[in-house]
């Protein structure tokens, strides 16, 4: 029996291509590349959405709240193994006026309410990931404008999203500990990364047998 992953992200999961204003092929997205390195034993479900939050509603952009949509998506991709939350940084955005602390508490929300639907094949399995941090270049980028300040409060996620983690019994990975961001937009993965995340992945699957 095929063991089940849902990835559950923003444009970082969905595989935005700053060099093009594109999305990565399928093979070069860490989903893609997560699915050929797991082999035929699992199947690797990629619901990424670019601006996606944890818990928020954007003023601008329909559909944005994690939250929101957690429960059809999971219910729609059952029956789970595992769900994969790698969000936050759109929570960074100057626009939402969050803390770190805030956004933790968001993703808070998100595993709670992960754990008692009714989507999974046995007991909730779940992993965290902290995104790699925005880096301060993005604020002079072409998507300045669009993100405001934001850079400090994304370097500060992965120590609260940790913390977090060890609360809700979730496992956690620090996606900033293996990628970098490209140098255009300075927040998104570049194609090694996805690569790198990928290969971190298939250890930490494989190890979970």
């Amino acid at each position: 029996m095929k063991k089940r992953i849902v990835c559950f992200g923003d444009s970082n999961t969905w595989g935005y291509d700053a060099d093009t204003d594109g999305r990565y092929p399928d093979d070069v997205r860490w989903t893609g590349a997560l699915q050929k390195a797991l082999g035929t034993s699992y199947t690797v479900i990629e619901e990424g959405l670019c601006g996606r939050t944890t818990v928020l509603e954007d003023p601008l952009n329909e559909g944005m709240s994690g939250l929101a949509y957690l429960y059809p998506c999971l219910m729609s991709h059952a029956p789970v193994d595992c769900l994969v939350i790698m969000l936050g940084t759109n929570d960074c955005k100057e626009r939402f006026h969050m803390t770190p602390e805030n956004i933790a508490d968001g993703m808070k929300r998100l595993v709670r309410k992960a754990k008692v639907i009714p989507a999974w094949r046995e007991e909730a399995k779940i992993l965290v990931i902290a995104p790699g941090a925005i880096e301060k270049e993005c604020e002079t980028s072409s998507v300045g404008c669009e993100m405001g300040i934001c850079s400090e409060r994304s370097k500060k996620l992965a120590v609260c999203y940790r913390q977090m983690a060890e609360e809700t019994g979730c496992d956690f990975l620090d996606a900033g500990e293996v990628v970098r961001m490209n140098r255009i937009d300075y927040m998104h993965l570049d194609e090694e990364s996805h690569r790198r995340l990928a290969a971190c992945l298939t250890e930490y699957f494989r190890k979970e047998g």
